[in-house]
């Protein structure tokens, strides 16, 4: 699916309930679209438990001041083959799955454990990846929720 399929198939999916897909339509798939369009592939592979639960991998550093600082990532591979090597992981109960982006970036955006996924664009190569912080996608899409709600009061009600 390319971008324009995968945002509709977002909005096809979402509760009918409400304006759920207009705000999902106006505000929220042009943020996924920017971030996406950033990246290499239109499909990630991400290592999930038969549950379907995404892996969650925990990185610490230290800063200068010997406070270690920690941060949770998903990782987010261009191939199936780069996902079920990382690390050495070839545990039978990891599979990788390929999720489209846009599906990818949508999910951050409501994962509160998770700051970052991390896209390992280059196959074969899981040292050098594309981060997206959950903060940076949050606050995008905050500003186009409010930039929505604002213009839908701005609109007639006779509109129609």
């Amino acid at each position: 699916m390319n971008l324009e399929q995968q945002i509709q198939k977002l909005i096809d999916d979402a509760p009918t309930d409400g304006d759920m897909p207009l705000v999902i339509k106006q505000a929220i798939a042009p943020v996924l679209n920017l971030f996406a369009s950033r990246l290499k592939h239109l499909d990630y592979y991400i290592l999930q438990n038969f549950s379907h639960s995404w892996v969650i991998t925990t990185l610490r550093a230290k800063s200068s001041d010997s406070i270690a600082e920690e941060k949770k990532v998903i990782y987010a591979f261009a191939t199936a083959k780069d996902a079920t090597t990382f690390q050495g992981n070839s545990t039978p109960e990891m599979v990788a799955w390929p999720i489209p982006v846009t599906h990818i970036l949508f999910q951050l955006f409501a994962l509160h454990q998770v700051d970052s996924i991390i896209f390992l664009e280059t196959p074969g190569n899981l040292s050098r990846g594309t981060e997206v912080r959950r903060s940076d996608l949050q606050q995008l899409i905050q500003t186009q929720l409010q930039e929505f709600k604002t213009n839908s009061r701005n609109v007639p009600p006779d509109i129609a």
